[in-house]
């Protein structure tokens, strides 16, 4: 046998033995689902439910599709129903487990629907179209969306449940234009702004020179300026402990959308360093002008530099030039207040967290590419209003690093391709098979392999302690 038949055949046999174990894996876990749906029949509230037999389900996992029946029941309303999908939140068919979820998620904040179908259905058990990726990115992001509107509701109604307390919150807030498609170019036009939001407690040093942000909460959205504002406090009030913050630095690059944020004296507002020398390098060609402007910025001699542009700008003869000027005198104007740091200003800053300190903010630009920028710009992406937003909720949460547990939260399992509802039509009684006596403990009598962890794999209690 040459080396080359040898690799080969190495390479078929480990995908034998893969194939093997996500078989075996499919059966351990469907025999634990019933195995969890016997004892649920058996300790239900009999008088409650009245059982009428059993139906099956598939449900897409890491390991492959598993097929699993699990019991139905007759409610006093006359509806049915399955305590099996209730307590692990099965909602519909066309199923996702839980943990093929959160790999979905992970692998969509990376690449396209197209690349995510593939690195699924090559680098586990099951098999997805990039249409079913995208199905699946839809229904995350809409329970995501739900989660936001209820904290932003919660947060209107100053019952936000966050905890971390904090006496400053550092806030920063920018744009990003991305494409549209379909019906959505037609009435927005061929891009739209999208909104990003970021909030965190302080820096915290990682290294020689090197530090990174604490407690970061991001929000993104093509949303108008008065929800996306709600939307952001919900995310800041749902982290945060607001009845401790006595201070909030916001950094900006000046838009009308970002200044929303400035509700009251407590908030200090500053113009964004990227932004604010951008527009000196953007509107002045002249070296020797950018320098002297750059240099009353630094000085923080505000006056004199604004007093220096309007009387270039009276005294240039060039009409391009002229109008740069005007547009460059017309910015830093409006932002007046905003163009010295707030660290300069003489304010009473609060004592900064332990182990944290209070840096320059000027972090924006670089979070609008790692959080929207270098996975929803370029490549010829273009997007929905919904589709973009769905996408930009697990990428902010990710930011966060709390994609994975808010997708754990939401729900057990993420609706895939198909929907469905309670069943209304009752059944009749010979579609019911013969039940098992009351004394049958199916927890303990299912066929499961004898693992320690097996039993506890969901990490439920002994479902004999329920009561229903």
């Amino acid at each position: 046998m040459s080396l080359d038949e040898l690799k080969e055949k190495i390479k078929c046999y480990e995908e034998e033995i893969y194939k093997e174990v996500c078989r075996i894996g499919q059966e351990m876990y469907k025999n634990m689902l019933e195995s969890i749906d016997e004892e649920l029949r058996v300790a239900r509230n009999k008088k409650e439910y009245r059982h009428k037999g059993k139906r099956t389900k598939t449900t897409k996992t890491i390991m492959g599709e598993v097929e699993y029946s699990r019991n139905i029941y007759m409610k006093k309303d006359m509806k049915h129903i399955f305590l099996l999908d209730e307590l692990m939140g099965f909602e519909g068919s066309g199923l996702v487990s839980r943990l093929l979820s959160e790999k979905i998620a992970e692998m969509i904040c990376q690449t396209s629907y197209r690349g995510t179908s593939q690195a699924i259905s090559t680098m586990t058990g099951q098999s997805i179209s990039a249409m079913g990726v995208w199905n699946i990115v839809q229904a995350m992001g809409n329970k995501v969306d739900e989660l936001e509107k209820e904290n932003a509701a919660a947060a209107k109604r100053n019952e936000g449940k966050g905890e971390i307390e904090v006496k400053m919150l550092n806030e920063e807030q920018d744009g990003v234009y991305l494409k549209l498609q379909g019906k959505d170019r037609k009435t927005h036009g061929k891009s739209a702004e999208m909104k990003v939001a970021i909030a965190y407690t302080g820096w915290k040093n990682t290294g020689k020179n090197r530090y990174e942000v604490s407690n970061k909460v991001a929000t993104a959205n093509f949303e108008p300026i008065d929800k996306f504002y709600c939307r952001k406090e919900g995310e800041i009030a749902a982290t945060f402990n607001v009845d401790e913050i006595e201070m909030r630095i916001l950094n900006g690059d000046g838009a009308e959308w970002i200044k929303r944020s400035i509700t009251d004296s407590n908030v200090i507002y500053q113009l964004d360093p990227f932004h604010r020398n951008k527009a000196v390098y953007e509107y002045v060609s002249d070296a020797e002008m950018r320098e002297q402007m750059l240099t009353f910025l630094y000085s923080e001699e505000i006056d004199k530099l604004l007093e220096y542009i309007e009387a270039l700008a009276n005294s240039v003869e060039d009409e391009k030039e002229k109008e740069n000027l005007g547009k460059l005198l017309s910015y830093f104007t409006n932002n007046k207040n905003a163009l010295v740091s707030y660290k300069s200003r003489g304010i009473e800053l609060p004592e900064a967290p332990e182990g944290l300190e209070y840096r320059n903010l000027g972090t924006m630009e670089s979070n609008i590419f790692t959080i929207i920028g270098n996975r929803m710009k370029g490549r010829r992406a273009c997007w929905s209003i919904n589709g973009g937003n769905n996408l930009a909720r697990l990428l902010t949460l990710k930011a966060g690093k709390k994609l994975n547990e808010t997708i754990s939260n939401l729900t057990s399992t993420i609706l895939g391709e198909q929907y469905s509802h309670e069943i209304q039509t009752p059944l009749s009684a010979a579609q019911s098979p013969r039940s098992i006596g009351s004394g049958y403990d199916g927890y303990n009598s299912a066929p499961i392999p004898q693992l320690k962890w097996g039993k506890s794999v969901f990490g439920l209690k002994s479902f004999s302690e329920l009561k229903f």
